[in-house]
């Protein structure tokens, strides 16, 4: 406690010129602060991720390619790239990881924002386990995963197209579902918007709606009701 006072007393963020530097994020939230690599350089993405890591046992950048991953490792050599997700991790923690979190896309297409999702509630400290391609085209796919999605403490359910798969997933499960609508779909999918209202119209009680392609805010969500069921329990 004495610790965590003092790190509240220092200066609670750093000036780096282009980006002021939250460094008590994970003090007030759990998780520190996490780089969105779209729109950044390589040059800004690396001297964040240096100045975050000397913090902080824990390092997430999400929308990044695999040259701008090149440059952070040649500073952070212990970092991770995950493809599929687009993103760069780095965990020193040594911590144990917990069951309860379940990630479901309708299509392989739709895999790169499961992905994002699943590789953010991983690091955050939760087991994520996947189950890919099981939308409602072929009901019996996700109807042969019944036991393990009702067994989770939180849900990302990620599709596109006409959205509908986290509305049957919340009808068969008691934990909260978090939809995620993906751009991914045909002309009338309005790039996203057709799935979003779809989810955000569901019939079924207990669904959460992100962004449009919003793997990560998703995946922190149901990191985070996970984790707070687990202190629940041992309270």
């Amino acid at each position: 406690m004495d610790g965590m006072l003092e790190r509240l007393r220092r200066l609670p963020y750093e000036d780096i010129g282009f980006a002021e530097l939250d460094h008590h994020r994970d003090l007030r939230r759990g998780f520190p602060e996490v780089i969105l690599g779209e729109g950044k350089s390589e040059e800004q993405v690396v001297a964040i991720a240096e100045r975050l890591a000397a913090d902080s046992d824990r390092l997430l950048i999400t929308r990044v390619d695999v040259e701008t991953y090149g440059a952070v490792k040649e500073r952070l050599p212990d970092v991770h790239y995950h493809a599929d997700a687009r993103a760069i991790t780095l965990d020193r923690s040594g911590g144990p990881r917990w069951p309860g979190v379940v990630v479901l896309c309708a299509g392989t297409s739709d895999l790169p924002v499961a992905e994002e999702a699943a590789v953010t509630a991983e690091l955050m400290g939760s087991q994520a386990e996947r189950y890919y391609d099981v939308g409602i085209a072929g009901l019996h796919r996700l109807l042969d995963k019944l036991e393990a999605m009702q067994s989770a403490r939180a849900l990302v359910v990620v599709a596109g197209m006409e959205g509908a798969l986290p509305s049957v997933v919340a009808g068969l499960v008691a934990a909260p579902v978090i939809a995620v609508p993906t751009s991914v779909g045909y002309g009338a999918s309005f790039g996203g918007l057709a799935p979003l209202l779809s989810m955000l119209n569901s019939c079924a009680a207990g669904v959460g709606v992100v962004n449009i392609d919003n793997g990560f805010g998703a995946g922190y969500l149901a990191a985070v009701i996970n984790r707070q069921s687990r202190e629940g329990l041992r309270e």
